[in-house]
């Protein structure tokens, strides 16, 4: 009997411990639609692209609509933590949250000022590798303060930035396969791991 309850009392220690130290209000859900947000972008940007017959993407479109995706993504996440973390009774903007965002600002802002330089040097070509590549290390530079999950999803989406910086003819397909179809598998896991 007393082993059980030393068990269960290391139980809960951990998981306050946890529950202190990292981020644990991540929204499957927010993923998810994080997902369809930019398998929706994608084909505006390929409609756009292939339709009209023009030898480039029109790089204000594609700027606009990723812009959108991105502000749509953002803002979903925070509504969908926030009321998770609500509901779990924990705060949505403590020290775990600030470590955790603090960890992915970095490369994010690394990652769109040099996506910004490519827009105006011309290269526009290398802005879907470079996201990929940037939001991977943004996740993985994060993964010590929430769920250990987002680490698989970052090497992921490494990898994939690798592969469409070696073709880049299939950047677009590839960033949708990352930001969309990762996203929806990734949020669904973890929909049914943490959420329920």
């Amino acid at each position: 009997m007393k082993e059980n309850q030393v068990q269960q009392d290391l139980a809960s220690i951990r998981n306050l411990m946890e529950r202190s130290s990292k981020f644990i209000s991540l929204s499957g859900l927010s993923g998810i639609l994080a997902g369809i947000y930019a398998l929706i972008g994608s084909a505006f940007i390929y409609w756009n692209s292939y339709f009209p017959m023009q030898s480039e993407p029109d790089r204000a479109s594609v700027i606009i609509i990723a812009a959108v995706v991105l502000l749509a993504s953002v803002i979903t996440g925070i509504v969908l933590s926030a009321r998770k973390a609500k509901r779990k009774g924990q705060q949505i903007w403590g020290p775990a949250s600030r470590l955790l965002s603090f960890h992915m600002a970095g490369p994010l802002l690394t990652g769109g000022i040099l996506i910004i330089i490519f827009f105006y040097k011309g290269n526009a070509g290398l802005a879907a590798p470079a996201s990929l590549i940037f939001y991977g290390l943004a996740l993985l530079s994060a993964s010590n303060f929430t769920f250990t999950d987002i680490k698989y999803l970052g090497l992921s989406e490494i990898a994939l930035g690798l592969i469409a910086a070696m073709y880049p003819g299939s950047s677009l397909l590839l960033w949708a396969f990352g930001f969309g179809v990762l996203h929806i598998v990734y949020g669904s896991i973890m929909y049914l791991k943490y959420d329920r």
